[in-house]
């Protein structure tokens, strides 16, 4: 399996001060800035824009940034984030009139490509595409709203995803994005995952290194 890798979602952070808290965040020990970005359609809330990547870019922040596009239809904001400077563009099936072209056009635009499932939605959906992947998402709350509590039954998907990805011998990351935190984290690793979205489990704290450091121990004793 793939070294882990803590992505803190920006969604969680004081915007009014937000390239200090991607740095410190980072300086912390975090290995890629999530974005969550919502369209008030798709899912119910709007959040930020290619603009805001941008200009953390220009910012100076040089960390992988995983874009997660909870809008329809994406064709139009996969261009934007490639040109923004995004690493990862990943969305949800149900937002792409055709995935694969979706996922081809990540690609052509040198981004790494994900789909997200939602809780509801079978692994049916993306198999035929999932050799064309370098991550698939596992939400393990309901997209929308960040602060959500993790819904227990993901802990059997990660692992059915797991199983599936090792079963074909691919070498996608399997990221879970929500609810994540100190006291779940290990058995979230232990299903199979290798990338953990969290936002207001690090966000919130006052030492975001104290959490980050707490993460990774979690994690190493997961592999015991």
């Amino acid at each position: 399996m793939k070294d882990f890798i803590i992505a803190p979602s920006i969604l969680a952070a004081d915007f009014a001060k937000l390239g200090k808290e991607v740095e410190d965040v980072l300086s912390a020990g975090a290995d890629m800035i999530h974005f969550d970005v919502m369209d008030n359609q798709f899912v119910p809330n709007l959040t930020m824009g290619p603009m805001v990547c941008e200009s953390l870019i220009k910012h100076g922040i040089e960390a992988p940034i995983d874009v997660h596009l909870m809008v329809r239809p994406v064709d139009a904001l996969i261009k934007m984030f490639a040109k923004a400077g995004a690493t990862y563009i990943t969305f949800h099936p149900e937002a792409s009139e055709n995935i694969k072209m979706s996922l081809d056009l990540v690609r052509d635009l040198d981004c790494k490509t994900g789909l997200v499932l939602n809780p509801q939605t079978t692994f049916e959906t993306i198999e035929p595409v999932l050799e064309e992947l370098d991550m698939l998402v596992l939400m393990s709350v309901n997209p929308g709203f960040g602060g959500q509590s993790f819904i227990d039954s993901t802990y059997e998907k990660i692992a059915q995803a797991r199983t599936l990805i090792e079963h074909k011998g691919l070498d996608i990351r399997l990221e879970v994005d929500g609810g994540i935190t100190e006291n779940n984290i290990s058995r979230v690793a232990e299903c199979g995952a290798d990338t953990f979205v969290a936002g207001s489990a690090i966000f919130s704290k006052p030492n975001y290194e104290t959490i980050i450091d707490e993460f990774r121990d979690k994690l190493v004793s997961s592999k015991d």
